[in-house]
Formats: C-alpha cells, sequence, structure tokens
C-alpha cells in the first residue's frame, strides 16, 4: 500500500503524518491488518530494535478520589468493588516496588488517587522514592499523583523521580464529556510542570470511551506536540459500578490499529501497551509487541493482570527481550535532551512538517465512529486487584 510505505519513510525520519494519514490507518480492513503491524513493526525496530521495557504499577493509595472520571473505578460515586486504603508506609511501598524489579521492571511507576498532592503528600512519597531508591540504586521511578502545584515537580525531581505521568486520556473536544472536576488545559499544564523540573514526561491516551476515529488522532497529535518520552495506550477496561461499565467498543484489531497509528504518529518515543490489553487484545497480545517498546508487568491499579511470568513468556516467545537495566530506552537524539527531540535547545516541538500535503480523504468511516463490532460484551474478563500492595497477598510479578 502506498499509504504504508509513506508512513515508514515518515516514521525512519521521524517526521509527522498527516490527519488524513493517520485516520487511513484506522480505517485499514482486517485483511490489511497484518501489512499495517509490519509497516507499524519497520518504524518500532529501527528506533527500538526488539527490546521491551518492564514497568511496574504500585498503587500508593487506591480509591477515595474527588475527581469524577468516568472511567476510572477510584472515582467519586464509584460502585466497584476495588481495594480502598490510604497511603502506603514507604516500607511498604519498598516492598512492593521489589517484587516489580525482581521481575525485570526497569522502572517503578508509584501512584495515587486524588485530584493533586498536597506539600505533605508530596513529602510522603519523596521518602518512598529515597527508600526505593537506596534499595534498587539503577531502578527509574515514575510518580503519577495528580494535578501539580507549583513547586511541587521540583521536590518530586530532588527526592530523585525520574519521570512523572500524567495522561490526556481524550482529546480536548470531547473531554468535558469525561471528567467535569478539572479541566484538559489543567492537564497539559501538569505535564509541561514536570518537563520544566527535568523530569521525564509520561503521557498518553485511554481508547474504547466512545471517541471517534478523529478524536484518537485528535489526542495522539496533541500528545506529540506536547512530546513527552512515554506514551502509554490504555484500552478501557468497562468496570462495573462506573459510568462506563457498558462501554465494550474494542476488537483486538482495532486495538492494533490504534497502536499502529500511535507509532506512526511518535515513531521514537517509549510507546506502552498499558491497562486493558489482556481484556481487548487477549490472545493478539504478542502481536502488539511490534507495535509497543514496553509494558506493564503483572497487575493494574485496580484490575488484575495476566501473570508476570506469562507476560515474560509471551516476550520471548515472540522473539523479544527485556529491556536491561543498563541500556538506554529513548534513541540518542531523544536521550540528549530532557524532553525534546535532541536537535534543538531545550524542550521542543517534535520534528517534522505537519503542514503537508494531505493524502486522498480516506474511507468514509474515518473521522466517524468506526469502531469495531467487538462482538459480545465479556464481562468475565476483567477481574478486580485482590493481591499485591495495600493487601497481605503476594503481588502478581
Amino acid at each position: 500500500m502506498d499509504l504504508l510505505n509513506t508512513l515508514v519513510e515518515k516514521g525512519l525520519r521521524r517526521e509527522l503524518p498527516t490527519r488524513d494519514e493517520a485516520l487511513a490507518v484506522l480505517a485499514t480492513s482486517d485483511d490489511e491488518l497484518l501489512d499495517v503491524v509490519a509497516a507499524a513493526g519497520r518504524v518500532r525496530r529501527q528506533w527500538f530494535g526488539r527490546r521491551v521495557k518492564l514497568n511496574y504499577l504500585v498503587n500508593l493509595k487506591s480509591g477515595l478520589c474527588p475527581e469524577d472520571c468516568s472511567y476510572c473505578s477510584q472515582r467519586l460515586g464509584s460502585k466497584a468493588e476495588i481495594l480502598k486504603y490510604t497511603w502506603l508506609k514507604p516500607d511498604e511501598a519498598k516492598a512492593a516496588a521489589a517484587a516489580g524489579v525482581a521481575g525485570g521492571a526497569k522502572r517503578v511507576c508509584l501512584v495515587a488517587s486524588g485530584r493533586g498532592p498536597t506539600d505533605r503528600d508530596v513529602d510522603r512519597v519523596s521518602r518512598t522514592i529515597e527508600a526505593i531508591k537506596e534499595q534498587h540504586e539503577g531502578v527509574e521511578v515514575c510518580a503519577c499523583l495528580g494535578l501539580l502545584s507549583e513547586g511541587q515537580a521540583d521536590r518530586l525531581r530532588s527526592a530523585g523521580a525520574d519521570a512523572y505521568n500524567h495522561n490526556l486520556n481524550t482529546s480536548e473536544g470531547t473531554y468535558g464529556d469525561i471528567t467535569t472536576t478539572h479541566t484538559y488545559a489543567d492537564r497539559v499544564d501538569t505535564v509541561q510542570q514536570a518537563q520544566a523540573a527535568g523530569l521525564s514526561a509520561c503521557s498518553g491516551l485511554i481508547a474504547g470511551m466512545g471517541e471517534s476515529d478523529a478524536d484518537l488522532v485528535d489526542v495522539v497529535f496533541s500528545l506529540r506536540e506536547l512530546d513527552p518520552d512515554s506514551v502509554p495506550v490504555n484500552f478501557l477496561i468497562p468496570m462495573e459500578g462506573t459510568p462506563l461499565a457498558k462501554d465494550w467498543h474494542l476488537s483486538p484489531q482495532r486495538c492494533l490499529r490504534i497502536l499502529a497509528m500511535v507509532r506512526f504518529v511518535c515513531p521514537d518515543v517509549e510507546v506502552r501497551l498499558a491497562g486493558g490489553r489482556e481484556v481487548h487484545l487477549r490472545s493478539m497480545q504478542p502481536l502488539a509487541l511490534h507495535l509497543v517498546n514496553s509494558i506493564f508487568l503483572g497487575d493494574y491499579l485496580t484490575s488484575e493482570g495476566q501473570s508476570g511470568q506469562t507476560d515474560l513468556d509471551m516476550i520471548a516467545d515472540a522473539g523479544f527481550e527485556v529491556e536491561g537495566s543498563s541500556t538506554r530506552t529513548l534513541p540518542e537524539h531523544r536521550a540528549t535532551t530532557a524532553g525534546g527531540c535532541g536537535s534543538h535547545e531545550g524542550g521542543c516541538a517534535p520534528c517534522g512538517d505537519p503542514a503537508e500535503a494531505a493524502l486522498p480523504a480516506p474511507s468514509a468511516a474515518a473521522g466517524a465512529d468506526a469502531a469495531d463490532d467487538p462482538g459480545p460484551v465479556r464481562t468475565d474478563l476483567v477481574a478486580v486487584r485482590r493481591r499485591g500492595a495495600g493487601t497481605d497477598l503476594a503481588p502478581n510479578a
């Protein structure tokens, strides 16, 4: 396909595709799916070889959140039967992190529910970061604590944090349909605060919330402009007791097309396969490794993933290898300048000119709600986390 050849050439040069090209990827047919995966796989291998980075989540504080994000089982008014507990002590968090590191995780992600941390919370998390770094000197630590206030990113950086996660989640135009207690601009501001403090920015999206193809392209193009080092791609886990519990819009094929589109738009960025992969990709998860270069190991914040050993077996069986702690994740041109592409001074927007001539218009499905028919709702695939952090049971790592 001329489209895929064009996208591969642009990806190898780090050039931004046009919006029509990105929409056309989402509009490809199932007959073209393996061609799409193979094309995006060439771009992935150019920048990341066959390495897969492992990340491990530690939920420092579960539930009890005052925000009303429709997708979240920890939201205000959620009736989901999830674990609810207040802050883990630093030693408890350190023990949870150790399980992930023992399983091969290169990055530990410390997450806490809530609108954003108080200064006391930042002190608490700083002590936790220091405890983890003392035990595992080479591990990366990413904090995810919600909206940041002035100076908090600097304090986390001083405590030893390497990165900060705050997802855009969906397009600016539809953000108000998902959350009303804060704005899209609030999220952008927090990511920029993290970048300004010298933290590696991690920001991604959630697919499967009823968004159109145009919405998906909008948020991914916004991420490209924001220029995080890591882009997690989550697929909605429709948890019972949340407003989106019945929103099952995804098929394995659509998930792969979304991941391919993200790879073409963000060719040299760490694209992470995040929450919902087991639920929606199911037996096609190994194909996704040709598109992403990073996954979470084991369980998520409030839901269970497949076993850590199964993850490791999947990586090996698919012909990939776990990225070692001494290996630089990002290509040299990105790693040399925090938050930027390495071709300009300081942080910058990505290389490439978005004002390119568009391809002929993609199929009529593009830009509309072109989600595949996912078939019968599979609520049996969603399991609430009952082990690991905040419990007396061993973690799944």
